[in-house]
């Protein structure tokens, strides 16, 4: 096969069934991320972890998810698809039957770190379903897949609950890992087969190179997008709130007065079905020019549901109400967030995800070694205190930033002349890209630094 270049398209053989079963495996992928949380209690006391140390299990996991974000999301462009996915998804399951196994915290950590790494198999499928979408689906085929990921997520904690309370928290791992590889082995036969993305350049440079290169982007995008380092801060700072919650809120339900078991600490994740309602109407309102205005609305609100939050000792009906307002907060900034990012650059919108998504990981981890810390530290209202300085911190960074008089400089990209490497030169936009520190884009497809732009 020739070299593939910048102008040529994947083949468009996307069908429903295999639309629906990108949307399985990338649920099925995600849910790994979440499925702890309703087991600290159970996996901390066969493992002798301390509850001030036992937020460590989703810190890792989390940790690991941020590294695949940098180290294996840009590989999607780089490789052949369905031979990355399906590798992925194998050793996802290798992974996941080592936290099954684990006989000690040190290998669960590690397992955990590995699982996480491999989880983001789901931004693989996510732009592997994109790609071979015909141009008026595809709106349509990522709404289908981001909504198992959704469902995925949503249903991580339920079912992990209720797995734990028939079998132990190790059969939900194992019957992950098994889940897993039947994925795998469905996905390696439905998926077709196409060219890399985005071959090797112009003049010789391997895929290694590329690869070098692309982890250098990601790496300058905070230190040079003055609006991917707002948002992203923001992100941070909103998933540590919620990280704040659904890392901790297993432990004072697992004591008296509630005593609950793991199946009905996971039933009030479904909470979170409330907050993917939020995605639609932020969505709509940020296309109506509204964006800011939305996430601010979502911050305030996301900071006053702490307040009944605060009472989840005396009322589990206000742990329900204090979630729900908290995921619907959180997902009406994350999708606007989410939105400001990706207008940066609509073609080079790997990369500006799998960034801006490092950011939701390392808020992730954040929340979930702090919240376990206060928790063991103070009981709950020390929790509730971090949550609601969390969601302070990033109600003021968006004042900063978006409350500012008119004419000040606000969340629009960047436009700026791309230096080309080792040239010394700088190329302006023209009508068949925008110079970014991405590289010079072509209209609806992303091209590396150096690569020629389509005509």
């Amino acid at each position: 096969m020739s070299v593939a270049s910048c102008n040529q398209n994947p083949p468009r053989v996307l069908t429903r069934p295999l639309t629906l079963l990108f949307a399985l495996a990338s649920g099925a992928a995600v849910a790994n991320v979440y499925a702890a949380q309703p087991l600290l209690v159970a996996i901390a006391d066969e493992l002798d972890i301390g509850r001030a140390a036992v937020g460590a299990v989703v810190t890792c996991t989390q940790i690991g998810y941020g590294l695949g974000l940098v180290l294996l999301v840009p590989l999607g462009d780089l490789l052949e698809r369905r031979r990355l996915v399906t590798v992925q998804a194998v050793l996802l399951a290798l992974a996941l039957a080592a936290v099954a196994t684990a006989g000690n915290a040190a290998a669960l950590l590690a397992g955990l770190m590995a699982v996480g790494l491999l989880a983001v198999l789901t931004q693989a499928l996510v732009a592997f379903a994109s790609a071979l979408a015909p141009d008026g689906e595809r709106g349509r085929v990522v709404g289908t897949v981001t909504g198992g990921v959704v469902l995925g997520i949503l249903l991580a904690r339920t079912v992990a609950g209720a797995v734990a309370d028939l079998a132990g928290w190790r059969a939900v791992y194992a019957l992950s890992a098994v889940l897993t590889l039947v994925l795998a082995a469905a996905l390696r036969r439905a998926l077709p087969r196409t060219a890399p993305p985005t071959a090797p350049l112009a003049g010789g440079r391997s895929v290694a190179a590329d690869y070098r290169r692309a982890l250098r982007s990601l790496v300058r995008l905070p230190l040079r997008e003055p609006v991917f380092r707002r948002r992203g801060l923001i992100t941070l700072l909103v998933f540590a709130a919620f990280s704040t919650l659904w890392s901790s809120v297993a432990l004072p339900l697992s004591d008296a007065p509630y005593s609950l078991t793991p199946a009905a600490v996971g039933a009030f994740g479904l909470a979170g079905a409330a907050g993917a309602a939020a995605a639609a109407p932020a969505g709509r309102l940020f296309d109506r020019g509204l964006g800011r205005w939305t996430a601010g609305a979502g911050l305030a609100l996301l900071a006053l549901s702490w307040l009944p939050l605060a009472l989840t000792r005396q009322s589990l009906w206000a742990l329900a109400l204090g979630a729900v307002l908290l995921d619907f907060a959180v997902q009406a900034v994350h999708v606007t967030n989410q939105s400001t990012v990706l207008a940066l650059d609509p073609a080079a919108g790997g990369r500006l995800i799998g960034g801006y998504m490092v950011f939701y990981s390392l808020g992730s981890a954040l929340g979930a070694i702090t919240s376990t810390a206060a928790y063991a530290a103070a009981g709950w209202p020390a929790v509730c205190l971090l949550g609601t300085a969390f969601s302070l911190l990033a109600l003021l960074a968006w004042a900063a930033w978006d409350l500012r008089p008119a004419g000040t400089e606000g969340d629009a990209p960047q436009h700026r002349p791309h230096r080309w490497p080792g040239s010394g030169k700088s190329t302006p936009p023209t009508s068949h890209s925008r110079a970014t520190d991405l590289g010079p884009v072509g209209p609806g497809v992303l091209c590396w630094p150096g690569e020629p732009l389509r005509p």
